[in-house]
C-alpha cells in the first residue's frame, strides 16, 4: 500500500521528536541563545514593532531572551491562547513574563482576558514559530493540530514568520499539503535561512542561503545523515500539532 503524507509526516514527526528530547539540556540552552540572538541582530526583527512569542515546551527552542529584548525595548510582544474546541490561536498581548500561565497542552499561554493582537496597529509583525522539523523552502512540520498555519494564513501578509530550529531538524524539504503554510525564515545555531516570500505553500520557491553554516557546503547548517535517511518525496520517506 503506497504511504499518504499523513503515514509521511507521522513517521518523521516521531523521528525527529526523538532526537530532539535527547538533546542535552545544556546543549539545548546553549543553542537556544545562539538562535535568539540571531533574531534579535535580524534587519526583519529590529524594523518590527510587534513580535509573537510561543512558550518552549520540552526541549522546543526558547523565546525567553527575545521576549526580554523585545520588553525592554518597547515592543508589543503577544503570545498565542490555543482554542482547542475551534481548532485556532488568538494572540494576547503580554507585558511580563509573569503573566503567563497554564493552558492547553499544558503550555504557558496569556490569560483570556489580555489585549488581541490588531493587526492593522502593528505591520510588519514577527511571529516565532516552534516545530518539530523544517525544510529549507520553509515548509514546517508541527504537532499535527495545524494550529499555527490557520494562524498564519489569517495574518496574511502582515506578518514575517520565522521558524527558530536546532540544525538537525532542517531537512532538504518536508512532505505537505495545500494547507500547510510555509515560514519566510528559519533560524538554526549555524545558519539563518531566507526561505521563500510569503507563507503560503510554493513549490517553486528557491532557497537562498543568506548566513553561512557549517555542516554542508550545499546546504549550509543541515546535518548531512538525515539526507541518507529521508527522500522526501518518495514511498519509502517518513512524515505531521501545534
Amino acid at each position: 500500500m503506497a504511504r499518504t503524507v499523513a503515514d509521511e509526516k507521522k513517521t518523521l514527526r516521531a523521528i525527529l521528536s526523538e532526537s530532539r528530547d535527547a538533546l542535552a539540556t545544556e546543549s539545548a540552552d546553549a543553542f537556544s541563545e545562539i538562535i535568539q540572538r540571531r533574531a534579535i541582530e535580524s534587519e526583519f526583527y529590529r524594523a518590527a514593532p510587534a513580535v509573537v512569542l510561543y512558550a518552549a515546551k520540552g526541549n522546543e527552542v526558547s523565546t525567553d531572551i527575545i521576549l526580554a529584548d523585545s520588553l525592554s525595548a518597547g515592543r508589543a510582544v503577544f503570545y498565542p491562547r490555543v482554542d482547542a474546541g475551534q481548532g485556532t490561536i488568538i494572540a494576547l498581548r503580554v507585558r511580563r513574563s509573569a503573566e503567563l500561565q497554564r493552558g492547553a497542552y499544558n503550555i504557558l499561554e496569556p490569560a483570556d482576558s489580555a489585549e488581541e493582537l490588531d493587526r492593522s496597529k502593528f505591520r510588519p509583525i514577527i511571529v516565532c514559530v516552534p516545530g518539530v522539523a523544517f525544510g529549507l523552502e520553509g515548509q514546517r512540520l508541527g504537532r499535527g493540530g495545524g494550529y499555527y498555519d490557520r494562524f498564519i494564513a489569517e495574518l496574511g501578509d502582515d506578518a514575517i514568520s520565522v521558524g527558530l530550529a536546532y540544525s538537525f531538524q532542517l531537512l532538504d524539504g518536508i512532505p505537505e499539503t495545500g494547507l500547510d503554510r510555509r515560514l519566510n525564515y528559519i533560524l538554526t545555531e549555524s545558519a539563518v535561512h531566507r526561505a521563500c516570500d510569503a507563507p503560503l505553500p510554493a513549490p517553486g520557491t528557491r532557497t537562498k542561503e543568506v548566513h553561512p553554516g557549517g555542516f554542508n557546503h550545499r546546504n549550509p547548517g543541515i546535518h548531512s545523515w538525515w539526507r541518507g535517511l529521508f527522500h522526501l518525496g518518495d514511498n519509502e520517506t517518513a512524515q505531521g500539532r501545534r
